[in-house]
């Protein structure tokens, strides 16, 4: 079982590392923009799979401003984020969707480390998945958008008062990276082997010894 040297606190992120999410996000965004032309819905989805661990707020709103160019409202970015989670909510409360290799470690270690989930996906649909999957205990806080990731992981060490060099973020992608890197605590890269590229350390399995 792997073991954090001196680390006491465990940031996760969600998608991709807890949960193998993706494939059914890809088709939410699909499903809801289904009326739009498949060229632009094209490139919104290249932008969402460069980008996985940024907001669907955030997505959204480069559909309608940098893909489509045509102004939209804060509002509006909030009717289309809730259609799109109204589709998360029914797809993704799947037990086999999570990924047994991380779950297994949450479980036999959430008392050894301070753990908390910080998404890039809806904070209130992400309480509500890890609710219904019976994974909430294991945390100490769930948290997700529209707060930035980066602005997330600061409010907990803040709030919580962990030492940087004592936590570290484990994610799937650049955006977790770069989160971890703002706010000076180290990253783990997991189940995406693009990140090996980076200065930093990469999980094979949470088996390894």
């Amino acid at each position: 079982m792997r073991n954090f040297i001196n680390k006491r606190n465990i940031f996760w992120d969600f998608d991709g590392v807890i949960m193998d999410s993706m494939p059914v996000r890809n088709r939410g965004f699909e499903m809801v923009l289904k009326k739009f032309p498949n060229e632009q819905v094209d490139l919104l989805m290249q932008f969402h799979l460069k980008n996985g661990g940024l907001s669907r707020y955030v997505k959204f709103r480069h559909f309608f401003e940098e893909i489509r160019e045509e102004k939209v409202s804060e509002e509006e970015i909030k009717e289309w984020s809730q259609k799109f989670s109204e589709i998360m909510r029914k797809e993704l409360v799947q037990p086999g969707l999570l990924i047994e290799d991380s779950l297994d470690f949450i479980k036999e270690n959430y008392k050894k480390y301070n753990m908390h989930i910080v998404s890039g996906s809806d904070g209130e649909e992400l309480r509500y998945l890890c609710e219904q999957l019976n994974v909430s205990r294991y945390f100490i806080s769930i948290h997700g958008s529209p707060v930035p990731k980066k602005k997330l992981v600061c409010k907990l060490l803040l709030n919580h008062r962990y030492i940087n060099e004592e936590t570290l973020l484990i994610g799937d992608s650049i955006n977790d990276y770069e989160a971890a890197e703002i706010n000076n605590i180290e990253f783990y890269g997991y189940n995406n082997e693009q990140l090996k590229i980076l200065k930093s350390s990469y999980i094979e399995s949470f088996t390894e010894t």
